[in-house]
């Protein structure tokens, strides 16, 4: 088999090896099935023991309370974008919303359609560098929900903090950094995510909502968009994305082998730590996020010359570091270092870099 490569791709992304050994061994016959979990009615009762294995790993790991409803959903974390106002926004007709990104941004002009959209906070003025302070957002509570978003994979900054909103619900896009380091739940009345990052392959969406919050949808909800009629059908009310909820199934049996939500954390913190530190101490690379707002899942970096920039990336990629080249939005480079990014690829991604910039500047 020819050898793998290091991939840093920001989404869809690595996944774990052993979880893809597993699949791979059971893509012809599951558990004795005789037949693939591709092939399987989702109406069965060998698919209900995979959602329902999936959803209670989830919701384990996770820590969710049992008063909040864990959704698998179709159409990515973009229809969310839609689907969160047309279902909460008619409490109060009114929402606010913190620019921090292309995501942030793109989910306050769709909610613009479905109500009066509030912005809380917009660091578009930064190049999207920073990420407000507590006291620097601008709150209306009269809001139905504020919503941000944790982690921006484009411009590699993450909020560090979780927004106190007094009464007005927290909606949280965590799309790429869910699994990554404990969240109180609690504290939020709706978290999304799209699962290509750090969970499964492309075609999941994962919806945590407090059960109070599904009363409020627009009477002109499309059927596929309420989250009250998920709800009522458990997340099948039409062929839900069996093939990716069966992979969900083993990402969480993988990651509470490695230490659940922790173990992910402590990973995260070592890989990142290690691509800053080559970072800080280059004359050639530097940081597109402040410190201050530094991503511990997308780590952004440039040098000054984009011919350079280009160079790095071809070098990087013959030497096995693919999907190195930043978001067409931002340039530069992004390594993206998920939950199933094993840290050995990221120091030898350092090594690289060091080589890179010796070899550059004959040092």
């Amino acid at each position: 088999m020819e050898q793998r490569v290091w991939n840093f791709a920001a989404g869809p992304s690595v996944l774990p090896e052993a979880v893809l050994k597993r699949a791979a061994s059971e893509m012809l016959n599951w558990n004795g099935s005789g037949m693939s979990v591709m092939e399987m009615s989702h109406r069965s009762a060998m698919f209900q023991s995979i959602f329902d294995h999936a959803q209670a790993q989830f919701r384990k790991l996770m820590r969710v309370p049992d008063n909040y409803h864990i959704l698998f959903l179709q159409g990515g974390g973009s229809t969310q974008f839609s689907m969160v106002p047309l279902n909460l926004i008619g409490r109060t007709g009114k929402a606010d919303y913190a620019l921090t990104g292309h995501f942030s941004t793109s989910a306050a002009k769709e909610a613009g359609k479905y109500g009066e959209v509030h912005i809380a906070a917009d660091v578009s003025d930064t190049g999207f560098r920073v990420i407000p302070e507590q006291d620097e957002l601008c709150l209306d509570p009269e809001a139905s929900y504020f919503h941000y978003c944790a982690n921006n994979t484009i411009y590699g900054t993450e909020w560090q903090y979780v927004p106190d909103t007094g009464d007005v619900p927290l909606v949280c896009d965590m799309s790429s950094n869910i699994t990554s380091r404990p969240v109180d739940v609690s504290r939020y009345g709706l978290i999304y995510a799209g699962a290509q990052k750090n969970m499964a392959p492309a075609g999941l969406t994962v919806v945590i909502i407090r059960d109070d919050l599904i009363l409020c949808e627009k009477e002109y909800t499309p059927l596929m968009l309420s989250y009250r009629r998920m709800i009522d059908k458990q997340s099948m009310f039409n062929t839900p994305p069996c093939w990716n909820i069966y992979i969900l199934s083993l990402v969480m049996d993988w990651m509470e082998e490695q230490g659940g939500v922790e173990g992910m954390e402590k990973l995260r913190n070592e890989r990142s730590a290690m691509l800053y530190h080559v970072i800080d101490e280059s004359k050639l690379f530097h940081g597109h996020a402040e410190k201050s707002a530094r991503s511990g899942m997308n780590v952004t970096f440039r040098t000054d010359d984009p011919e350079i920039d280009a160079r790095f990336v071809k070098e990087a990629a013959e030497a096995g570091f693919v999907n190195l080249k930043g978001h067409r939005l931002s340039g530069g480079m992004r390594a993206s270092i998920y939950n199933a990014m094993d840290p050995e690829g990221v120091k030898q991604l350092c090594g690289f870099m060091e080589s890179f910039e010796k070899k550059l500047l004959g040092e």
